[in-house]
């Protein structure tokens, strides 16, 4: 078994519970109010403007010119595909681009894109690969899946969104991720390899996160505080 397979058979409860998760089942079955789609799309956009950092970091930082290939076609795929669906989502619900660039960044994007962004600058390709598996192959097999159980005949938005992940280009993409990271990762040691579990088992952890940040349509717990003072303080204050 590959390396990448070992840690996605080590980490399956928690992929369980992505597929599982009501969000994605509401994409599924065209259940999703609408409202929650629309807040998924402003937070995966500003998600994808930092992935697409890590994937230039990881195809600059590539030793071969294969890995540096491999970084480079998955950020054209995030550029120029995935962002430009997130776009014309946006322009269907009356976001215009810029304000879409410049939506409030929720608590878990924020810390998920830190997380990735921290493995890219200081961690090698192997880790950032790592630590970028989760998101690609995640979505991949979900598209699939949700593809196999049938479009949500009565709302579109989510038969593209399947669609997008489910196609042949994006499989394409995922493929190639996981066969260049078994590449990197057979040239690793053994401590090097918990360490790549460890990112792997963080992107999980935060791939789960995201979904529930979604639904929830989480906002920072401060928002509605005025004058600066938290909850508790006045009180303490007195």
């Amino acid at each position: 078994m590959s390396f990448a397979r070992t840690l996605q058979t080590r980490h399956a409860p928690l992929f369980a519970q992505v597929r599982a998760h009501p969000f994605v089942q509401g994409i599924g079955d065209g259940t999703l109010p609408v409202e929650r789609f629309r807040f998924y799309i402003e937070q995966d956009y500003l998600f994808l403007i930092e992935y697409a950092r890590v994937l230039a970091l990881a195809a600059a930082k590539g030793r071969e010119l294969a890995t540096m290939a491999r970084f480079a076609e998955l950020l054209h795929g995030c550029l120029a595909v995935e962002m430009a669906l997130h776009r014309d989502y946006a322009a269907r619900f009356g976001i215009a681009e810029a304000d879409l660039a410049c939506a409030a960044i929720a608590p878990t994007t924020y810390a998920y894109t830190r997380h990735l962004l921290a493995t890219a600058y200081a961690g090698s390709p192997a880790e950032i690969g790592a630590a970028l598996l989760p998101c690609q192959w995640g979505y991949g097999e979900l598209g699939r899946g949700l593809a196999a159980g049938g479009e949500p005949v009565d709302q579109p938005l989510y038969a593209e969104w399947i669609r997008m992940y489910a196609g042949e280009e994006y499989q394409r993409l995922v493929t190639g991720l996981v066969e260049g990271f078994d590449i990197l990762a057979a040239e690793e040691g053994e401590a090097a390899r918990a360490r790549l579990d460890r990112l792997f088992l963080f992107s999980s952890r935060y791939e789960w996160a995201f979904w529930q940040m979604a639904w929830t349509m989480e906002r920072w717990p401060t928002e509605n505080v005025e004058a600066g003072t938290l909850p508790g303080q006045a009180r303490n204050a007195e």
